[in-house]
């Protein structure tokens, strides 16, 4: 009898989001976007769940074939002993061999970073959302905000004119 393959009849992927880098959208132009696991030790896990990290100052380094976060702060867990973590040690992520490749060809380039833009659990697994990205010039930073205005004011009149104002 030949068995059958389970259906792709999978439940939506849940993404809880632990943490979020707004900054990191306006400073920078993103370029691409990657998703890669991180190793982590157990309370770390648990500070994560209990939505205690940070990715303000966070940024990622490619060496020696690896690419590592730093800058990434988890807080302390709560209920932990002796095995707590350190709250900003280097953390190892894990991606494909050729995105990796990839990612060391793109920031030789000159002028290009690796940024996490979110951090998120999604199929039970901790998950960061990075970004190749080049940083913007604060010309470029005024005229994304003046869109940013003119949009919200668009909106802002036409829900004026449906409630009829």
């Amino acid at each position: 009898m030949a068995s059958k393959k389970a259906s792709s009849n999978r439940p939506e992927e849940r993404r809880k989001v632990v943490a979020t880098n707004r900054k990191a959208r306006y400073d920078y132009t993103i370029i691409d976007v990657y998703e890669a696991g991180i190793a982590l030790q157990g309370t770390e896990v648990k500070s994560l769940r209990a939505g205690r990290a940070s990715l303000a100052d966070a940024f990622a380094s490619v060496n020696d074939g690896e690419v590592f976060l730093r800058g990434l702060h988890i807080q302390e867990y709560d209920y932990g002993s002796w095995t707590n973590h350190e709250p900003r040690r280097v953390r190892k992520l894990l991606l494909h061999r050729a995105e990796i490749e990839r990612l060391i060809g793109k920031t030789r380039e000159g002028g290009m970073t690796l940024v996490p833009l979110s951090l998120y659990f999604s199929s039970g697994k901790a998950k960061v959302e990075l970004a190749l990205v080049k940083g913007k010039a604060s010309h470029d930073k005024r005229q994304a905000m003046a869109e940013r205005d003119a949009k919200r004011e668009a909106e802002r009149i036409v829900g004026r004119r449906i409630k009829g104002w």
